[in-house]
């Protein structure tokens, strides 16, 4: 009967005393970096030209272009961009065979 009664007791009195401590404070959070600051334009220049066939989008960055979206009138859109930045379209990489040229269409858009 003691030993029942004894465990009873440490039973009710032994939560009690895990609810009295008090949580240790929280560590303040980190200082916040600065932000990124540079003469460049993050976001690229677009120029939309339309004509009757259909509509072209020049993306440039810093003056450069570095890719274009044509979207014709009957067709889904494609892509023409410059891989290597010599300033011209790369269409096909016929010149050099190991490189694969993965297309770059958009299949799915919200």
């Amino acid at each position: 009967m003691k030993r029942t009664l004894l465990a009873s007791l440490l039973l009710l009195v032994l939560p009690y005393g895990a609810y009295a401590e008090e949580p240790a404070p929280l560590p303040e959070p980190p200082d916040l970096p600065p932000q990124v600051e540079s003469g460049e334009v993050l976001e690229p220049e677009v120029t939309i030209i339309e004509s009757e066939k259909g509509t072209i989008q020049e993306y440039r960055i810093n003056g450069r272009m570095y890719m274009v979206k044509i979207t014709p009138i009957a067709g889904p859109p494609y892509y023409l961009l410059d891989n290597d930045g010599d300033g011209e379209m790369d269409v096909r990489q016929e010149a050099h065979p190991g490189n694969i040229a993965i297309p770059q269409w958009v299949l799915f858009s919200w």
